[in-house]
């Protein structure tokens, strides 16, 4: 059986790791045991980051569509119900969009959920 000898394998891993801790403090990007270990707490966090970025955008989406609805005289919460019940089915994503980009339209969506809020209650 012939030897195997890892320095070449070895090599190639540990500058793949160095190249990916670019940046980072100390001896965290120069030593490979302690850029290892930085290694894989900067990937998890990338990870775990990526899954919170969604759930920030969309507060960020609620907050603005809030400050739109408020300025026509509805609540975030009353402007949500009004568009459920007269049927209309927009993400959140293109509301905020449009409360920014086209006022008017976005005013026309908050009366026709005004409309169907009112005839609901009676």
């Amino acid at each position: 059986m012939s030897r195997v000898k890892k320095g070449v394998t070895a090599h190639r891993r540990h500058k793949k790791v160095l190249k990916l801790t670019k940046g980072h403090r100390a001896t965290s990007h120069s030593l490979y045991r302690r850029a290892h270990e930085s290694m894989l707490h900067s990937l998890s966090y990338a990870y775990s980051h990526r899954r919170e970025r969604k759930g920030d955008l969309r507060r960020l989406w609620i907050l603005r569509i809030n400050a739109a609805a408020r300025a026509q005289g509805l609540t975030y919460g009353q402007f949500i119900d009004g568009l459920k019940k007269s049927g209309i089915e927009i993400n959140r994503k293109l509301l905020a969009d449009m409360a920014v980009r086209e006022p008017d339209s976005f005013a026309q969506l908050v009366r026709q959920g005004q409309k169907a809020r009112e005839q609901a209650q009676t």
